[in-house]
């Protein structure tokens, strides 16, 4: 097996005479090797200098560093371009060669720059994005080996600007980001979507639906983010106004959005890009319709009127107020009664977009680095109630059963400490009491928490309330999972929906049983309301949907971990059942 060998990284000021001075003196000293790697082959370089104590970068590679580096500072003096900042600020240039690199292997390690830069937490700006990805080279199989030394050649360099793989990994905004390299599956899909709008756009039609049904796990919020940008791009390539906007209806779920919008300079360019339905909805006139609308968890939108919405179906508002509407739709994670939908107006939607081709299904699961038969069992037990023998190996998987939830939470703690690890955390089925606006009334209690015998936790951002401000400051928008005071809480399918850990410790509470040889889902244990509740259907009649919303609630907590599940039951038959089907 052949050594991949070292990169060459070297940092020097970002100005004329400190890049002169490299050409001209600094390099002639350098070795051989190293004078042909810099100045004959391809190169990736990054620009970066701090805005507000923050980082700005611009990542990029070229046949001839010197000669394009040169470029960018003729173009300073444009006060509206980015390489302005470098005649203002203390900035720095990062080259970066090796001995391998050519043209494909150059812009690969540019495109996951590109996308490792944006998932930084102190990086504000990263002024190129548009990504360009490519598929098959020599020597690709030595991408990843090649971009891990890269890395960390960097991070020897300044530790704030390039922070461990395993924290940028874990971040929600590179889970979301546009810059993931697309599977084939989504490829075709994005390019189904781009050409249906563009036709759409030039034919001057409206209330264009296009319906994408994926399961947890199997890429449509990078399919969404992903088409989202690259349709601004092209606009923007063509000179062409755009009017897209990106919406969910999940309050973790927007703060990531807006933060990869900012990051992107959308924000900036085009105003407020990402919005909750409701706020689109009161905020958008039918008559001026937008021209693409992204709808991210539409399974999220309501079919009835509460709060500040008052309409009946929010599908419907946006597919009045844009010419083209994109949703990424998953029914089995329906959570509460007025996000249900009634299948007959479902199948209305779904058939609509058939009818013009516009239906498209993701099947592959991209989440879990579980094999097909794992993914079975999850399947069996989430969807039919049916607790089936473990598979002999899980693939990359773990997944274990306790008889004690002090035991799995120690266990999760563990796997917290590690970095490669350390987004783990323990959930829960919604049968405890919490309601964030209130205190607990019983005497000793402090927090909300889910009780099992002499072992107690926190429900859901309970802790947050007794950080100091500098703390609150300092979790700058994280989803709940990735702030570090929630390994001492349990998290519910409201915070963690939409969202990846590297080890989920399930607790499967009251309402989830084992009886005659069956999973049973009772909403008499559930303390969620929402889920429990009448709902009036359309033909006035008065209906609840327990049972279902719960087996939902379980499939999107048994379908959090990447690497692994950790299972307590309260139940004694499902225990005892989930513990045989590990013999």
């Amino acid at each position: 097996m052949n050594v991949v060998a070292k990169p060459i990284i070297r940092q020097i000021k970002d100005n004329r005479e400190a890049l002169e001075f490299f050409e001209t003196v600094t390099l002639p000293t350098e070795g051989e090797k190293a004078q042909e790697i810099i100045a004959s082959f391809p190169t990736v370089y990054i620009h970066n200098w701090q805005e507000s104590g923050d980082y700005e970068v611009y990542v990029g590679e070229s046949n001839d560093i010197f000669k394009r580096t040169k470029q960018h500072y003729d173009t300073a003096t444009d006060g509206d371009k980015w390489q302005h900042k470098l005649l203002e600020k203390d900035a720095s240039l990062f080259i970066i060669g090796h001995e391998h690199f050519n043209k494909s292997l150059t812009l690969d390690i540019e495109n996951r720059l590109m996308h490792y830069m944006m998932s930084v937490e102190r990086v504000k700006h990263v002024h190129n994005l548009r990504d360009n990805p490519q598929t098959s080279y020599y020597p690709i199989e030595e991408l990843e080996d090649i971009f891990q030394k890269i890395w960390k050649g960097l991070r020897k360099e300044n530790k704030e600007l390039f922070p461990t793989e395993s924290a940028i990994k874990d971040s929600a905004i590179y889970k979301a980001s546009p810059l993931h390299k697309l599977t084939r599956e989504q490829e075709k899909a994005r390019e189904l979507i781009i050409d249906k709008v563009s036709k759409a756009l030039a034919n001057g039609e409206t209330k264009q639906l296009i319906f994408v049904d994926g399961e947890a796990g199997t890429g449509k919020t990078v399919l969404n983010s992903s088409t989202f940008y690259e349709l601004y791009c092209q606009a923007e390539e063509n000179h062409n106004e755009l009017r897209c906007h990106l919406l969910v209806n999940h309050d973790e779920q927007i703060t990531v959005y807006e933060q990869i919008a900012d990051k992107l300079g959308l924000t900036e360019k085009y105003g407020k890009v990402v919005s909750k339905p409701t706020t689109f909805i009161n905020n958008q006139r039918k008559e001026e319709p937008v021209d693409v609308a992204f709808v991210d968890e539409a399974h999220l939108l309501l079919t009835q009127g509460k709060q500040s919405y008052r309409g009946k179906n929010q599908l419907k508002d946006i597919i009045d107020r844009a010419r083209v509407t994109v949703v990424m739709f998953d029914e089995n994670q329906i959570l509460t009664t007025e996000q249900f939908w009634e299948s007959q107006i479902l199948e209305r939607y779904r058939n609509k977009a058939k009818s013009m081709n516009n239906h498209i299904v993701l099947d592959k699961q991209l989440r879990m680095q579980a094999d097909p038969a794992m993914v079975d069992w999850i399947d069996s037990f989430t969807k039919k109630g049916i607790v089936k023998k473990l598979p002999e190996t899980f693939g990359g998987y773990c997944i274990k059963i306790f008889d004690d939830p002090n035991e799995m939470d120690i266990e999760i703690k563990k796997k917290a400490e590690k970095g490669t690890s350390s987004l783990s955390r323990v959930i829960a089925t919604y049968d405890w009491a919490y309601n964030p606006k209130k205190k607990p009334q019983e005497r000793f209690m402090k927090y909300w928490e889910v009780n099992i015998g002499k072992w107690h936790k926190p429900w859901n951002r309970e802790l947050e309330a007794e950080l100091s401000r500098k703390e609150k400051r300092a979790l700058n928008g994280l989803s709940w999972a990735e702030q570090p005071q929630t390994i001492g809480e349990v998290g519910s399918t409201f915070t963690i929906q939409g969202f990846d850990l590297n080890y989920a410790g399930v607790i499967l509470g009251p309402s989830v049983k084992y009886r005659d040889g069956k999973v049973i889902f009772d909403p008499s244990e559930s303390c969620n309301d929402k889920a429990v509740r009448n709902r009036t259907l359309s033909d006035g009649t008065k209906k609840k949907f327990g049972e279902t919303l719960i087996q939902h609630e379980v499939r999107v907590l048994m379908t959090r971990g990447v690497n692994g599940m950790f299972i307590y039951a309260c139940d004694e038959q499902l225990r005892a059942a989930l513990k045989n089907a590990m013999n």
